[in-house]
């Protein structure tokens, strides 16, 4: 996160894929509160457990990580944030990365998470709470 801004998409797309990959290493799944299986080759979090925090398929993930991100909602872009823990500086590195994917101007995204409160739904409220062995993000 230098400030410089990466030319061209086939280096935003690399710079998106080195970006994730970096944070994704970061998260252990102690961390994220994901049980832990013995065996592991990579310290991080694997990709399948940030699709299952953000909600999205592995697949989905795979293709946003290689920095086929041009066109992802934001409410996809705000789940990976969440799954990863991104700060509110990576946040915005991360939107600016995606910005530069896209060929939009760095006015074309808002830079800020949404900060809007939700109600969320009675029914909804009761399946989460009577999750005991999982984690859920409403």
């Amino acid at each position: 996160m230098d400030g410089t801004q990466p030319q061209g998409p086939a280096n935003a797309k690399a710079s998106v894929r080195d970006f994730l990959m970096s944070r994704r290493a970061k998260i252990t799944p102690e961390d994220a509160g994901m049980p832990t299986h013995g065996g592991r080759r990579v310290s991080g979090l694997r990709r399948g457990e940030v699709a299952d925090l953000a909600g999205i398929s592995v697949e989905y993930y795979a293709k946003l990580e290689r920095g086929h991100i041009g066109g992802a909602s934001a409410a996809v872009l705000d789940a990976v944030a969440r799954a990863l823990r991104l700060d509110d500086a990576e946040y915005a590195h991360f939107l600016d990365l995606v910005r530069t994917v896209d060929g939009i101007p760095t006015s074309g995204r808002p830079r800020g998470r949404s900060r809007t409160a939700r109600q969320v739904r009675p029914g909804l409220h009761s399946v989460v709470d009577s999750m005991t062995d999982a984690v859920a993000f409403v």
